[in-house]
């Protein structure tokens, strides 16, 4: 099989082969035999000179995995070594197959492909590794970009439910004996439980069952928020479990806490405030007290001297979500902050950024998600509090088009993850640490987050934007280039522009 002559000796940017294995995704066949939902998978097998194939998970036969069908099925006589492969979901890991089959990251390995891009995290633990298992084997993995991984997991909506309620307990078991939060609390019984705070989760999750009723119980069990001990039966709440719906949890996660604090300027005095309760009240407690102290701003930029009376609150209420779920627990130190001034509102988060993703993954808005504490996202999850597949970046990405505010600013000062966001555009660029911004005025400045919020872009797209003439663009890209803020790739008719540094 030759591949798709039509493409013979032009290859594609990266992000065209992932489109095709999204449309290959979408014709996957869904095992008829089975009670339970399997995921659709799509991928693309690229050639040296550009040539590709497509397949998806069931085109030949119901079960088998698109990456099997591409190179057992379509091209098991043919030499694929140097390849680059593209799937929609990460290749499954070793020991996700039953013997005598292997896994699609074995069998990738085995067949020297030099390079993978995949779509979303493999969600079911059984299946994990791929990517861990290919890296070892010197074989570069990348991710899809960020766009195309919140349609690949929309897509699988039901086989995610399904993972995250019945399959994610067997990794999830390698690390109860690590952390503070999956170990049950000492002195700690369902007495030590909100009968509010559960009463909401059962009507934000639509249960069928009662506070403190045996289904209640089993159900929190299930999501392995209680235990049973081993010797007298009794059940305990794990750290989790007290975080989520605890009446006090202080008392046992004493850096649970989230500090609040309003300067308003002018000599007045400021206001503070501590959240204690159950972490799942939180981000609305947090919203409500903003909604009542958030201070005028005053932006004195060369473009616009007036008053901005207000901020997004839900853009802070998400900010919040992001930091409770992925905060470390284990720094009992620290707790999160935030804080609020006419200028900036900031959210100060206990922890460093999470692999994969990098600290420049989360200033350029491409971090996938990822976090540590993965049962307080599920239970986030379920009761529609938060979306498990991002991590707060299309909301970040979009604050100039959806609100006109200067984009987020994301540092790591050690303990924690500071997100700053600027009310002004003079504040954005105080808030900056890279002297390369200091350089731009306002109307460059204004430039530069329309590229970081794109990624990349030509000069026309830079044109269409703002309305500017030829030179113009050119010597605003020029001046960034020359700032080592954005990179200039490509030549001729295909020059584009991409970020480089914040």
């Amino acid at each position: 099989m030759a591949g798709k002559e039509t493409l013979v000796n032009k290859r594609k940017e990266p992000r065209f082969y992932m489109q095709e294995a999204i449309k290959a995704m979408k014709n996957s066949v869904d095992e008829v035999n089975k009670d339970t939902p399997s995921p659709r998978v799509g991928a693309v097998l690229v050639f040296p000179d550009g040539t590709y194939e497509t397949a998806y998970r069931g085109e030949f036969r119901e079960g088998d995995h698109a990456e099997y069908t591409l190179l057992d099925k379509k091209f098991r006589t043919r030499d694929v070594s140097g390849c680059c492969l593209f799937a929609t979901l990460e290749p499954c890991g070793p020991g996700a197959r039953k013997g005598p089959k292997i896994s699609c990251a074995e069998r990738i390995a085995n067949a020297r492909i030099k390079k993978v891009w995949y779509g979303v995290q493999e969600l079911n633990p059984k299946a994990k590794g791929g990517k861990k298992y290919l890296e070892k084997l010197k074989v570069e993995v990348l991710p899809f970009d960020l766009d195309l991984h919140h349609e690949i997991l929309e897509f699988n909506k039901d086989f995610r439910d399904w993972v995250e309620e019945e399959n994610r307990k067997e990794e999830l078991a390698k690390v109860v004996v690590k952390g503070p939060l999956q170990k049950t609390v000492k002195n700690a019984s369902l007495d030590s439980l909100s009968k509010e705070v559960i009463e909401l989760y059962i009507l934000k999750t639509q249960k069928e069952f009662t506070y403190n009723s045996d289904g209640l119980v089993k159900d929190l069990m299930d999501k392995e928020l209680l235990e049973a001990d081993p010797k007298t039966g009794e059940i305990r709440p794990t750290g989790d479990c007290i975080l989520l719906f605890g009446k006090s949890p202080r008392d046992k996660f004493p850096q649970s806490s989230v500090k609040a604090k309003v300067d308003y300027g002018g000599g007045e005095e400021p206001d503070t405030e501590s959240f204690d309760d159950a972490i799942v009240l939180v981000p609305d407690q947090v919203k409500a007290w903003a909604k009542k102290v958030i201070p005028e701003s005053i932006d004195r930029s060369d473009f616009t001297r007036e008053k901005v009376s207000h901020f997004p609150l839900d853009v802070i209420r998400e900010a919040i979500i992001n930091a409770i779920i992925h905060r470390d627990y284990s720094n009992k130190r620290a707790k999160i902050e935030l804080e609020i001034t006419p200028e900036k509102i900031e959210v100060r988060s206990p922890g460093e950024p999470i692999s994969p993703n990098t600290l420049k993954d989360l200033q350029n808005f491409t971090a996938i998600s990822q976090t540590r504490n993965p049962e307080l996202a599920y239970i986030f999850n379920i009761m529609r509090f938060m979306e498990e597949s991002g991590v707060g970046m299309d909301t970040y990405r979009t604050m100039g088009e959806k609100y006109r505010l200067p984009l987020p600013i994301i540092k790591y000062k050690k303990p924690n993850i500071i997100v700053t966001f600027p009310r002004t555009i003079e504040a954005s660029k105080e808030a900056y640490d890279y002297k390369g911004i200091k350089s731009l005025n306002e109307e460059e400045l204004k430039g530069y987050e329309f590229i970081k919020q794109k990624g990349k872009i030509t000069r026309k797209d830079y044109e269409t934007k703002f309305g500017f003439e030829k030179k113009k663009a050119e010597r605003h890209l020029r001046k960034m280039v020359d700032e080592g803020l954005i990179e200039r790739k490509g030549s001729g008719p295909s020059t584009y522009y991409e970020i480089n540094a914040t």
